[in-house]
């Protein structure tokens, strides 16, 4: 009899235990549904603190919308030139803009769809990422916005061939947000 209970006590406690897993992930969705709504119009990032982007003049100046040759509608607009994205919603609305860090292959400029998603990878330079949405393959290779899990924001390595588009990580929450699944990407020069 004390092996039954025992058993029993040991099932009740994995059982409890994932349930407190799903809780914990079920907060952090959340949380960052939350984070993006607070943050939807702001650029990321100490516009005092940090290196302007190559296409700003004015440390000071809040970037304006996406580029014209964008589009219409909802999608996501990644400027070659500039290292930035907007995530324009239907209505023409900018909910977010941020800089970006370039991978070492660029997509070619023109229309694409968000084509796979994953919330946890290692990405091709061999950091481990998070909400990477993969868009585009050029040069063999496949190309995607990510966000390092340590936060780092690293240049391309010269003469590694990489795909990854990295995001701060608040950005990187906002981008798995808004791009699902058939979600229009649009890139310029």
């Amino acid at each position: 009899m004390a092996r039954g209970s025992s058993a029993g006590a040991v099932v009740a406690g994995l059982t409890a235990a994932a349930f407190a897993v799903i809780g914990f992930f079920a907060y952090q969705a959340d949380a960052a549904h939350d984070r993006m709504k607070a943050g939807s119009a702001e650029s990321s990032g100490d516009s005092s603190s940090r290196k302007p982007s190559k296409g700003e003049k004015d440390e000071g100046r809040k970037p304006s919308g996406p580029p014209a040759s964008s589009g219409t509608g909802e999608r996501v607009v990644y400027s070659l030139g500039k290292d930035r994205v907007w995530l324009v919603g239907a209505n023409e609305k900018v909910k977010r803009t941020f800089e970006v860090r370039p991978s070492s292959v660029d997509p070619d400029p023109g229309a694409y769809k968000v084509e796979s998603r994953a919330s946890h990878v290692t990405g091709s330079d061999g950091v481990p990422v998070e909400n990477v949405v993969r868009f585009a393959t050029s040069q063999g290779t496949t190309i995607g916005f990510s966000a390092a899990l340590d936060g780092s924001l690293p240049d391309p390595e010269p003469g590694k061939t990489t795909g990854g588009i990295r995001e701060r990580k608040k950005d990187g929450e906002a981008m798995w947000l808004f791009a699902t699944i058939g979600t229009k990407v649009v890139v310029v020069r």
